[in-house]
């Protein structure tokens, strides 16, 4: 029996928010992530160059020393959006890598229902910039964060 084509990033993850993706199916990358499965981050949206990420964030398991929802944690829900928008137009023999990422942090959460907004602000061949707006409930915006993100092929895209 032959095996079924990867399908297309972009179809894979509609598929998966829309539940008709079937057992066994596949596309070119790993998805779900390990990290986000881990973290239990949800994929909410997703579009061409564009992801929106949920978290159930709470200081009580995401939390630093001061007791707030550590930083790192927003940075890893928006890195996980961007790389969930980055990957919806890679090609077959493609991956890519982020190579700089920087937070600016606008307020603080303790307990809060989280969406990741990421979407591609330059789209280039080997070079996209993303901003992701990481948004509580109400709107409000807790933190903007930029990200660069390199697009790797032949050599460089193996075994990543």
């Amino acid at each position: 029996m032959d095996t079924p084509a990867p399908l297309p990033i972009l179809d894979f993850l509609r598929r998966q928010i829309d539940g008709t993706l079937h057992a066994g199916a596949q596309t070119l990358l790993r998805y779900p992530t390990a990290i986000s499965q881990f973290l239990d981050f949800r994929l909410i949206d997703v579009g061409p160059a564009m992801a929106v990420i949920e978290l159930d964030a709470d200081a009580a398991r995401h939390g630093n020393q001061q007791g707030t929802v550590h930083g790192g944690m927003l940075c890893e829900l928006a890195d996980a959006a961007i790389g969930t928008a980055h990957s919806t137009v890679m090609q077959e023999g493609e991956s890519f890598t982020s190579i700089d990422l920087k937070a600016t942090f606008l307020r603080p959460v303790w307990k809060e229902r989280l969406r990741a907004h990421a979407r591609v602000a330059h789209g280039g061949r080997t070079v996209s910039h993303y901003v992701c707006d990481i948004l509580r409930e109400d709107g409000k915006p807790v933190a903007t964060i930029a990200s660069v993100v390199m697009t790797l092929r032949g050599d460089g895209a193996k075994g990543r």
